[in-house]
């Protein structure tokens, strides 16, 4: 059986998978990493979105061999070793940005590309845009856009904190 190193979350691992074996599943069934959700097995909810090599990719429509060498990001991965979430991840808790918490992971891991590609920041209606390969049935993204708006100026240095959500 063909063998896959990769480096997960700054863990390197190598691991003996089948030539079918989608980097979803080496995730959540060999390394145990189940923050990385499986929500439709097409490739049209975003609930498996990790980083690999920076990019955000649907972890479900990667084959694990395709991921060899590759350094991925799972949201396992966000939060620094003391626990301090990272920036997007405290403005979806701030601003309340998730309801049962399916899709969140993806959500996280595709608002965090979105943003660093936009270093000049992003519209409401851009953020929108971004996110269309993500689905929540939950929320309705009102939510969800105001905490990627407050986390982008956290992330680009131009807040040094979130505002505080606004009571609405």
């Amino acid at each position: 059986m063909p063998q896959v190193t990769l480096t997960v979350n700054g863990k390197t691992s190598t691991v003996e998978v089948e030539g079918r074996t989608l980097l979803v599943e080496l995730l959540r069934e060999k390394l145990r990493l189940t923050g990385t959700h499986v929500g439709c097995d097409t490739s049209q909810c975003g609930a498996c979105v990790v980083h690999v090599d920076g990019e955000s990719v649907k972890a479900c429509t990667m084959l694990a061999l395709q991921a060899n060498g590759s350094q991925i990001t799972t949201i396992e991965g966000l939060a620094k070793p003391d626990g301090t979430l990272h920036p997007m991840q405290e403005a979806f808790r701030e601003y309340h940005a998730l309801q049962c918490g399916f899709c969140t992971p993806g959500m996280v891991m595709s608002a965090i590309d979105l943003v660093q590609k936009h270093p000049d920041g992003l519209s409401e209606k851009e953020i929108r845009e971004g996110l269309e390969g993500n689905l929540c049935r939950c929320t309705g993204y009102h939510n969800i856009v105001k905490a990627i708006a407050a986390a982008q100026e956290v992330m680009h240095g131009r807040a040094q904190s979130l505002a505080p959500a606004a009571a609405e």
